[in-house]
């Protein structure tokens, strides 16, 4: 009798070792997984060393430096136009004309009354010559007791007026001049000359139109003085204005060229604010050369201000700044060390270009810092710590109470600008006086800048850094303190695949 074959339970066998290797897979799968994500999941970008530039965008119009409306000062009918637009006019040079007709007619009435005037003037030295004749022979007779002395006071009274009139009536030959003039004035008038030299940007007046110059003088022309020299005027939120002077460098782009960048620099930030649903601007002006006049009056510029600069800085990117480790907490930025700000010192000293002597008092200055710092670091490290509730501090001061809030950031930095500038007064007295002023600034710009932190991944553990915070383009931010070029920083964490 044969035997019955054992396939069944030999399939069993495989289809056992299959779900076996099946999960084992799996696991190995997800706890490497696991591995790779708590070892390698962060994002992370290197600490670079270039510029950091600081810049306002804002859209403005172009327009001439120095635009000038004409218009007429009589009223008329126009009957000629002399120039169109773009035409280039000289100073004085002809441009349009009036119907001169009715004002010469006025202009003729004035003379005539001029006239009329100057006999009446005549006409009254006559009368007063005759007055004072009469006058004379009475005053004669009656010195000779001739004739009674009221013919002789009706004499003087006679000639008193005759010279009264003959001064009314030079009053009314000046008059009578004075309407010539101005009628000859308006006969000038009628013809419009410009006042500049320039190219007309506007003509709105045509032959055989009227002008009524009443009430308001009409625009008839509008004439750029001169389109090799341009402005922008921009309007500059408020929380922006203060970063903005004058001199500071702008560039912009016009659709016309969008591939061409164009140059200006601010000329004049006004104070005449304006505002517009809450929303405080002011209009800030700024000067644009155009030798080759391809930019044109009214077009839209696209501007960008650069209001700071920093050259061969260290820079993260600001993701670095935003990003915490789940279950981490970022240290306190409590004003930052005074050994971070040391080692920015000397970065300063090379941007001063000292001597051999300024070098040599920095070193001395920088040495003695140093020896401090770390006399100071020993002493607290030899001090136990003191227990909690109001007690003496090291050096005798009073402690903080358990809990309490200490120094504020504010004061901290303040208290480190004063001791740098006592432990570098030596130095500074030694530099020029543009010197001072770089160092100056250099080193109150240390002391009071922003404090942030960033995480380091060291041999793929994030580690927390204290660094100073410095000028940001939004994309990246200029940072000081234990960092290094090069270095790797968190910038995200990796999702887990789903």
């Amino acid at each position: 009798m044969s035997s019955t074959p054992r396939k069944p339970r030999s399939t069993f066998r495989w289809w056992a070792v299959i779900v076996i290797l099946a999960l084992a897979a799996a696991a190995w799968w997800t706890w490497g997984r696991g591995q790779g994500d708590a070892a390698g999941g962060f994002r992370t970008g290197a600490v670079e060393r270039g510029e950091v530039r600081v810049v306002i965008s804002a859209t403005g119009t172009l327009r001439a430096t120095t635009t000038v409306a004409v218009g007429s000062q009589v009223s008329g009918q126009v009957k000629s136009v002399a120039v169109d637009f773009n035409d280039t006019v000289t100073r004085g040079q002809v441009i349009a004309e009036l119907d001169p007709a009715p004002l010469q007619s006025r202009l003729e009435q004035a003379q005539a009354d001029l006239a009329s005037a100057r006999a009446a003037v005549n006409e009254a030295q006559a009368t007063l010559k005759n007055a004072e004749a009469d006058y004379s022979r009475k005053s004669d007779l009656v010195s000779r007791q001739l004739i009674a002395r009221s013919e002789a006071d009706l004499a003087l009274a006679a000639r008193d007026q005759a010279r009264a009139r003959v001064t009314s009536a030079q009053a009314a030959v000046l008059q009578r001049q004075a309407g010539v003039d101005n009628a000859r004035l308006d006969v000038d008038y009628t013809v419009i000359r410009s006042p500049v030299d320039g190219v007309i940007l506007l003509r709105a007046v045509e032959p055989g139109q009227t002008v009524a110059a009443s009430f308001q003088t009409p625009v008839l022309f509008q004439i750029a003085e001169d389109l090799a020299q341009m402005q922008i005027d921009l309007s500059i939120d408020e929380a922006d204005v203060g970063q903005i002077k004058e001199g500071l460098a702008v560039s912009f782009t016009v659709d016309a060229f969008p591939d061409r960048q164009f140059r200006g620099e601010v000329k004049q930030v006004r104070l005449s604010a304006t505002s517009n649903a809450n929303v405080i601007s002011y209009p800030v002006v700024v000067q644009v050369d155009n030798a080759d006049q391809s930019l044109l009056p009214g077009m839209t510029a696209s501007a960008e201000i650069v209001v700071s600069r920093r050259d061969d800085v260290l820079r993260v990117p600001n993701a670095a700044l935003r990003f915490t480790p789940p279950g981490e907490q970022a240290p306190a930025a409590a004003g930052g060390g005074r050994g971070g700000l040391v080692q920015e010192l000397p970065r300063v000293a090379e941007s001063l270009q000292l001597d051999a002597t300024q070098r040599a008092a920095f070193d001395a200055a920088l040495a003695e810092v140093r020896e401090r710092a770390a006399a100071r670091a020993a002493g607290r490290a030899a001090t136990p710590p003191q227990g909690g509730g109001m007690g003496r501090g090291p050096g005798g001061g009073q402690g903080q109470a358990a809990g309490g809030a200490g120094p504020s950031p504010e004061a901290m930095r303040q208290r480190m600008a004063e001791a740098m500038n006592r432990s570098f007064a030596a130095f500074r007295a030694s530099l020029s006086p543009e010197q001072q002023g770089r160092w100056d600034a250099e080193l109150r710009a240390l002391a009071t800048a922003r404090r942030g932190t960033v995480w380091k991944l060291v041999d793929g553990v994030p580690t927390a850094v204290a660094v100073r915070l410095g000028a940001s383009d939004g994309t990246v931010t200029e940072v000081g303190g234990d960092i290094a070029e090069g270095d790797q920083v968190i910038t995200g964490q990796e999702r887990p695949a789903a």
